[in-house]
Parts: structure tokens; sequence; C-alpha cells
């Protein structure tokens, strides 16, 4: 019995997948690499073992959060759009958690954070691993390296989750998949690489030197730019390609196209913001209690003054008060407190969110003004409040320069609108990109799935 228990060991010690199996170790093997690990981190990270289990925990909490955020983009997105595409939108955010997460591991997260590279692009290699020694992250000894590889991986998928909503309604299951996977595969982890993973915008000096005579850089600290303007800009360029939902711009006029669900919208939003928390809370890269607790305040007060914000700019310009909008208005101020979260004073944080909320009412008219359909406003929360809170680092927060925050802006737009064009361009001439007119006003969920969410209840006319 012994032989044959001895040989399964060795057998599952022999098939790691991507470095994702860790090995079965025996118990003085164990206490060896614990022994390993304590030391590094020890001298690493001068925390306690303690301190390391702490600060691993949190981290973990917050990956759990960021990950709720998936089902908040899911409800929200398809409680804004019709019923008849409501199991379309659900089948995407749940392909696009999957894929991110798997090809983060492949290789995502290998560009993203390369080690000594040349600035630009940079790659590591294929797969995930470490061994005991090296178990501890290697851009922060405070928890290790998996807990690092899962809480990034969360943030990868949220950029392809953006693009999702504003191309709704009328886009093709397969291309809208392969054109996520390649772009948390690739751009989003270059895009991160160039700040996060140590490249040319984390040394930018155009705007100066600090006190201490290193250059101040550009600075996003959980990713108005790097996470919510990388998905922004490519949900842009989704909605030009693919041009309006059929019947939303006829003879010059605008028609409403209405969401289906409210409470479902209502619902997403808060998952959102709970999960926000998570989001900017873990971007600490620690459990800090000064600094993780500050961080909380000041996200929670930009989203509720975005919610004041959008409110009342939306209760003045259409006469009433708009549900849709009040709700885009607490993910403005979360988008835009995002990039200055650990360093703007709570007063400052308000008037970030307040003015967002304002910024997205008056977005989101805009772009219906231009003919862009974007049918949760992915666009004007994603991308319009991105750039808003990014620059706004350079306003508010000290020691921060506004140049280097614009040419941080400019240099994701133009990577990230370029990226975008190619790889939609690409699916539009070869396999095409939008669905027949047939088949969007039968409802993608019939047309692609040949299913409904709510079978049996309602029968869709031109709805």
């Amino acid at each position: 019995m012994r032989k044959w228990t001895y040989m399964l060991t060795l057998a599952v010690m022999a098939v790691p997948l991507l470095g994702l199996a860790p090995d079965v170790l025996a118990q003085e093997e164990a206490a060896a690499v614990a022994e390993v690990v304590q030391q590094g981190v020890e001298e690493a990270a001068g925390v306690s073992e303690e301190m390391f289990t702490v600060n691993n925990t949190w981290m973990m909490v917050a990956t759990f959060l960021v990950f709720i955020m998936h089902l908040g983009f899911a409800t929200l997105e398809a409680g804004l759009t019709r019923a008849k595409n409501t199991v379309n939108i659900l089948f995407k955010n749940t392909g696009i958690i999957a894929l991110g997460i798997l090809t983060y591991a492949l290789c995502g997260f290998n560009i993203m954070y390369p080690g000594d590279f040349n600035g630009l692009v940079g790659f590591a290699g294929f797969g995930i691993a470490t061994d005991a020694a090296g178990i501890t992250s290697a851009y922060n000894a405070g928890y290790t390296y998996w807990t690092d590889f899962l809480f990034q991986a969360m943030f990868a998928a949220t950029a392809a989750t953006i693009v999702s909503g504003a191309v709704a309604e009328r886009i093709k299951l397969g291309p809208f998949l392969v054109f996520s996977t390649l772009y948390v595969a690739i751009v989003y982890p270059i895009m991160g690489s160039w700040q996060w993973g140590g490249g040319w915008l984390s040394t930018l000096a155009v705007g100066g030197m600090n006190e201490s005579g290193d250059p101040i850089g550009f600075y996003d600290f959980a990713g108005s730019t790097l996470v919510h303007s990388v998905g922004g800009w490519a949900a842009l360029v989704g909605v030009i390609m693919l041009g309006p939902r059929s019947g939303k711009y006829v003879n010059g006029a605008i028609k409403p196209i209405m969401g289906h669900n409210m409470p479902l919208a209502t619902i997403g939003v808060f998952l959102l913001w709970l999960g926000w928390f998570g989001f900017n809370g873990g971007s600490v890269l620690s459990a800090d209690p000064g600094a993780v607790s500050f961080v909380l305040v000041t996200t929670c007060l930009a989203a509720a003054a975005g919610i004041i914000g959008a409110m009342v700019t939306s209760w003045i310009a259409q006469k009433k008060p708009d549900l849709s909008m009040a709700l885009n208005g607490s993910l403005a101020g979360l988008v835009g407190i995002t990039a200055g979260a650990d360093s703007i004073s709570p007063l400052w944080s308000v008037v970030i969110g307040a003015v967002a909320g304002v910024i997205v009412v008056f977005s989101v008219l805009v772009l219906d003004k231009l003919k862009l359909d974007d049918p949760v406003g992915a666009i004007s929360v994603h991308l319009v409040c991105g750039i808003w809170g990014t620059l706004a680092v350079g306003i508010f927060a000290p020691g921060f320069s506004f140049i280097n925050q614009l040419i941080g802006v400019v240099a994701a737009g133009v990577f990230c609108l370029i990226s975008a064009a190619i790889l939609f361009g690409l699916l539009k001439v070869t396999v095409g990109i939008r669905v027949s007119e047939e088949e969007e006003l039968g409802g993608l969920d019939i047309g692609e799935h040949g299913m409904e969410a709510y079978a049996g209840f309602q029968t869709w006319t031109t709805q």
C-alpha cells in the first residue's frame, strides 16, 4: 500500500500545468519551505511572519471583492439593455473572466511584470511558477507570488468587460471573445508594464524631479488610465466600427432605447461599489491600517459625490431625475478617484467625484449627439472620467506633475486606439463583427444562443 501511495505522490508531483499545480511535499520538506519563506520574508520585506499573513489575507479578500465586480458588470449591462439580449450579455461577461484569467496566466502577467526590460516591451516567459525561495511577490514581498498573480488577473479581465457594455446588442459573440482575449493577453499588460512594471512612464522626468532628485513620473494608483481608460479606448473604437443599433438614430432624431430591468442595473452598481473597496483598497498592496482605511474613505466619498453631481446635473439638463445617470454618476466618481485614492485628501476626493458626476452626464449627451451609441455609458464612465481622474492627480495631489499625467493619458490613448483599431479592423474584414439586421431585431439571445433569459414570459416585437 505504501508503495502505491509513494508512486501516486511522485505522479502528482510530475504533472504541473503552466506552473499552476504545486509540488506535493513531505512534511519535512514542507517545514523546510516554511522556514525558507519566513526567513526570506523577514529579510526582504522587514515584516514578521504574522504581518506577512495579515497582508496576504487582506490581499486575498481584496481579490475576492474585485472578482465580485464582474457580477456587477454583468447585472448592470443586462439591466441597461433590452431583455432580448440578456443571455448574450451574461454569456460575454462569463466568458471574459475565464479568458482573462487564463490568458493572463499564460503570458499577460509576465508581460506586465517582466522584471528588467527596456521600458517599452518585456516578457519573462510563458506561464506562472515560482519556487519556495521566491514565493514572495517580486514586486512586494509582503504577500505571496500567487496572491500577486490572482489580484492582478482580476484587474486584467476588467479592461475587456468595459468594452462589453459599449458594444452590446449588435456585436457577434465569437469576434468579441477573440478581441477580448488578445486585448487582455497583449495590449493591457504592455500598457500596464509602462507604469506598474517599472517602464518608461514610471520614470518620466518631463514634469521635473522630486525633493530626492528622482523623476516625478506618471502616477496611476489603481488604474483610472491603466485599467479604465485602456478599456474605454477600446470601447470607443468598437462603437465607431460597429455603428449604432438599428432604430437608435432616425431622421436626425435620437430615439431612446430603454434598459429592461432597472432593479438589476441598480444591484450591479452597488456590487461594483462594493468591489471597488477591494479594487482601490487592495492597491495599497499591504494591510497597512492607515493607508487602507484612508483609501477606502476617499473612494467612498468620491462615489457618493458622483451620484449627487450626476443627479443634480441630469435633473437640470433633462428636467427629471434620471436613475441611470445617477447610477453612472457613482461609477464616474469611483473611476475618477482611482488614480489618486491614496494621495488626494478627502475634501478634494469629494470635488473629484462631484465633477466626474457632472462630466459623465454631459459626456453621455454629447456622444448621443455624435451618434456614438453606447448602451450603458461605458465610454463616458471609464474613458472620459478615467482621463479626468488621471489629470486630477496632477491638479490636487501634492508632489505630482500635471504634465506627466497628461503625457500618460496621451500615450495610453495613442497605443490603445491603434491596437484596438488593428484588432477590430482585422476581425471586421475577415469574419465580420456585426450581427445581421434580422438577428438584431429578433435579439441576440435567440440569434446567437438559441435561448431566452425570460422564456415564456413575454413576446418581443420591435423591442
